[in-house]
């Protein structure tokens, strides 16, 4: 049985306010922290973090416990009043068993990442019904376009709201121009994140719902092979079909510029997408702004919205935050 929590729209982000800086995944430079912390400043807010956000173990950013102490007390500390992840990288589902959701529960905020962070939005979402931001991170290049989301997503109480994809420019590299495998408008709530870890979460308590949804999948760095499994995987589970819509972000690096793959030994990363999908009885784009790339999108996780292949949009339908 499913088990069903309110909707938490958390408190929106004011110039002035505090964002607590964590690293629950991959290790990062002082450097970066130096430069997020100058970026968030020069934006008008306030940064906190404990020493714990340099630590390093391996390929990990200090322990399981360091890293769950740091996102506790995030939540806990009322003079926080938005959380955002460093960077992406692995980790975050070690976290998942551990993480006290009841406090997250009593405690809501911001919350904004993307990458491995998919894990800890999805699983605070499904657990508690906070809605989480698919977005930055504090090594992200604000760009124009990706500080005027941020801006309007969080930090603008509205009903509605239109996220526009940034326009491709005419020579850009084939991942990014976008298509429309099956045209036509969807609603339901967003919900997504990275493919690689929304097929690692299939099969565990934390896998995402995605019955009437809008899902956005988005990934980097693989062969289209890997792109082909994973949304295979997806399918197998049988729960992908009964999605509302799918948005596909801007695949970077997935296609056939990897080392040693051309169109006599591998599938071009369109083919894997159109022989995957295009049979799904849903509304079906590909080349939307989010994810691995600079020009980045906004999605709050758990808010209705609908999509709109024709004039290539996401349009919410409710508040993102209050």
């Amino acid at each position: 049985m499913k088990i069903k929590h309110p909707i938490i729209i958390p408190k929106r982000l004011k110039k002035g306010d505090t964002i607590g800086l964590i690293t629950p995944a991959g290790v990062i430079t002082p450097e970066k922290l130096a430069n997020t912390k100058k970026l968030l400043s020069d934006l008008g807010y306030k940064t906190f973090h404990t020493e714990n956000v340099l630590r390093k173990r391996g390929y990990l950013a200090g322990s399981d416990k360091e890293k769950l102490d740091d996102l506790h007390l995030m939540f806990k500390n009322d003079e926080v009043n938005a959380i955002m992840c460093i960077r992406g990288g692995y980790g975050t589902m070690r976290l998942l068993p551990f993480i006290d959701y009841d406090l997250i529960r009593r405690h809501a905020k911001i919350l904004i990442g993307y990458s491995d962070i998919t894990a800890l939005i999805q699983a605070i979402y499904k657990k508690t019904g906070l809605v989480g931001f698919h977005g930055v991170v504090g090594t992200s290049a604000f760009t124009e376009y990706t500080l005027q989301n941020f801006l309007d997503i969080l930090t603008i109480t509205s009903k509605t709201k239109t996220i526009h994809s940034f326009p491709p420019k005419p020579d850009s590299v084939v991942a990014y121009l976008p298509y429309v495998l099956n045209s036509g408008k969807a609603q339901g709530k967003l919900i997504g994140g990275n493919l690689a870890l929304l097929a690692s979460l299939m099969g565990t308590p934390y896998e995402p719902d995605f019955e009437n949804k809008i899902v956005f999948i988005e990934d980097i760095d693989e062969a289209p092979y890997r792109i082909d499994r994973m949304l295979t995987q997806l399918l197998l589970s049988g729960k992908l079909q009964k999605a509302a819509g799918i948005v596909l972000g801007v695949f970077n690096a997935c296609d056939l510029d990897r080392e040693n793959l051309n169109p006599e030994n591998s599938l071009s990363l369109k083919e894997v997408i159109t022989d995957r999908l295009s049979d799904l009885d849903m509304p079906v784009m590909y080349g939307f702004s989010f994810g691995h790339i600079q020009n980045q999108a906004i999605f709050p996780v758990g808010v209705l919205a609908e999509m709109d292949t024709e004039r290539f949009i996401i349009r919410l339908l409710e508040p993102a935050v209050l």
